[in-house]
């Protein structure tokens, strides 16, 4: 895609592959500070102030992505509006292409704004509901006086198509739109004048996960198409990791590590990163297994208006010694493609061996963890435990019932085993009455002494079950 290169009358044309090469610095910060005013009084007189950011240095290179993480509250989004120049540094340097963008104002701006443009957080807040799609899009233009070929409208509808959006929707409005399709708007209109350069703000942090994946990916074909470089500003290390060729991670204001993406996830080197990566959620039982323990930070972050002394991290590291409270450690290289801004790093020497004393936040910290460690056993543990006892005991009860309809049956079956028994047994009175029965029905010989016995019992028996009167004869 070619555009007039700027509104000055030259013929020459700009595209996206021109200016510096792929793998050169694009952009350079040095030093950036920002902090806001604190004014309490009549006379709004200055009372303090919040670091936002407090002094960072990193550098893009044309084509690559560069990706920032960090809790709330690090200096993330503020980081990106001091390179966009959205707001005024208070100290640093920002060049951009060798050029210092610092305090220019807004008249120098202007035509460094078709290199250097944003993607906003909210894709709601950011469109303004009373606006087209097709001149909310078409805006760039007409602020650059920029007339690209076939016109503004069939340019917007490309830029609407190259987006995924429908091009006949241009005179939509932002409210007829769901929360992915106003990000890809906001992306429309980001890539309107073939920008060098594009900070994206946390860009899929609003949009649910399914949206997420196509504008993430609608980023990366973005980027091999037109050859763009990216600052991706996230809180979601899946994502960046995803997105990002290089990682910087911020804690209150400054960089606590930088380094290429897979060196940063496979070998963290500062405690910070290391804590943030042992946060992330594994879904595959194999991989959590292998897995080390969780560690738990204490507390909260400090407030940026009165940020610790020494390293910033100390108040909560389970490394920190008493260098770590006196002495900021500068951001340094200490393997290739990796700089840690740390005193006692992980996986690597020390770089301060004659401090081996913990502070005693420290040792409370590091007590957390293996108190949670611990925890964490003792809970496994006694879930395993309470599962086996459970199904120990569910087996119990199914068997229980058996048991008793066993037992009960036998009872039944004894009960009338002895009944029958009883019933068998004969009575004193059918003894003696079945003989008189006997000699007056019958006047048959005697028989043997064994076969009378038997006779007689036979007999009683019947005589006791067909005629029960037999005492009152």
């Amino acid at each position: 895609m070619t555009i007039p290169a700027q509104s000055d009358g030259s013929a020459g044309t700009a595209t996206l592959t021109e200016g510096a090469a792929r793998g050169e610095t694009l952009l350079k910060v040095t030093g950036l500070q920002k902090h806001f005013p604190i004014k309490k009084g009549l006379l709004q007189r200055q009372v303090g102030a919040v670091r936002a950011v407090d002094g960072i240095d990193f550098e893009v290179r044309s084509g690559e992505t560069l990706g920032v993480v960090g809790e709330s509250g690090c200096g993330k989004s503020t980081m990106g509006r001091l390179i966009t120049r959205l707001l005024e540094p208070t100290a640093g340097k920002v060049e951009f292409e060798g050029k210092d963008i610092t305090h220019l104002g807004v008249g120098g701006m202007r035509p460094l704004r078709r290199d250097v443009q944003m993607i906003f957080q909210d894709p709601y807040s950011s469109l303004n509901p009373r606006h087209t799609i097709g001149t909310i899009v078409s805006a760039p233009f007409k602020l650059q006086g920029v007339e690209p070929e076939g016109g503004i409208k069939k340019e917007v509808q490309r830029l609407l198509s190259v987006v995924g959006l429908n091009p006949e929707h241009y005179n939509r409005y932002p409210h007829e739109f769901s929360g992915g399709q106003r990000q890809r708007i906001g992306i429309a209109r980001a890539l309107a004048l073939n920008p060098k350069l594009v900070v994206a703000d946390e860009p899929v942090s609003a949009l649910d996960v399914s949206i997420q994946a196509q504008v993430v990916n609608l980023l990366d074909d973005l980027q091999q198409e037109l050859g763009l470089t990216y600052v991706i500003i996230a809180h979601d290390l899946s994502v960046v990791r995803h997105v990002s060729d290089r990682i910087a991670v911020m804690y209150l204001g400054k960089i606590m590590e930088l380094a290429d993406r897979d060196l940063l996830y496979k070998s963290p080197m500062h405690p910070y990163t290391k804590a943030l990566m042992s946060a992330v959620p594994i879904p595959d039982p194999a991989r959590k297994a292998a897995k080390s323990e969780r560690i738990l930070l204490k507390g909260d972050v400090p407030s940026p208006i009165s940020p610790p002394s020494g390293c910033r991290f100390h108040t909560r590291c389970w490394k920190a010694t008493q260098i770590c409270a006196t002495t900021e450690p500068p951001l340094k290289e200490l393997r290739p493609g990796q700089q840690v801004a740390c005193h006692h790093p992980e996986n690597f020497e020390d770089q301060a061996p004659q401090d081996v004393v913990l502070l005693s936040d420290a040792k409370e910290a590091a007590e957390l963890v293996a108190e949670d460690a611990l925890a964490e056993s003792a809970r496994t543990s006694a879930a395993v435990a309470a599962e086996v006892e459970a199904a120990e005991t569910e087996a119990a009860q199914a068997e229980a019932p058996e048991a008793e309809g066993d037992t009960e049956a036998a009872g039944k079956a004894a009960e009338s085993g002895k009944k029958s028994t009883e019933s068998a047994k004969p009575t004193p009175e059918s003894v003696k009455t079945a003989p008189e029965d006997g000699e007056k029905s019958t006047g048959s010989p005697k028989k043997s002494t064994g076969d009378a016995e038997s006779a007689e019992s036979t007999e009683s028996a019947e005589s006791a079950d067909e005629e029960p009167p037999a005492k009152e004869k």
